[in-house]
């Protein structure tokens, strides 16, 4: 759960790195200045709307610091996670094929069920 008042610290910490009034950031970040002004007095908390605005226009801002002051503002290069997926370089099929055959309580066999399994690599 977030502590209402560090997360206020550190939205206070952000307006002042970027410069910014409260006003402004809501602006920036397209909420309603009520709704800012709101959370900077302790009556509301965050949104995870509300988060995820300030994470899209500032990406130096990384989300476990904002959340719950771990990590680091601004985020380091290494830090960076990227949103990139990652290309897989090659898809092998195996032909090992599994079939599972049960019995019906009388003896009868059911239908062998087929398992294929791919390897991506």
């Amino acid at each position: 759960m977030i502590n209402s008042d560090d997360f206020i610290k550190r939205l206070e910490f952000i307006i002042e790195y970027y410069s910014l009034s409260a006003s402004s950031l809501a602006d920036k970040i397209g909420v309603q200045r009520s709704s800012l002004s709101h959370l900077l007095s302790g009556r509301n908390k965050p949104s995870l709307d509300f988060i995820l605005k300030i994470l899209e226009v500032f990406p130096e801002v990384d989300l476990y610091w904002i959340l719950n002051g771990k990590g680091s503002f601004p985020k380091n290069e290494a830090q960076k996670i990227s949103t990139a997926p990652t290309p897989i370089t090659e898809i092998k099929f195996e032909e090992n094929v599994f079939e599972e055959t049960k019995k019906q309580e009388t003896g009868n066999p059911i239908s062998p069920k087929r398992f294929l399994i791919f390897k991506i690599q």
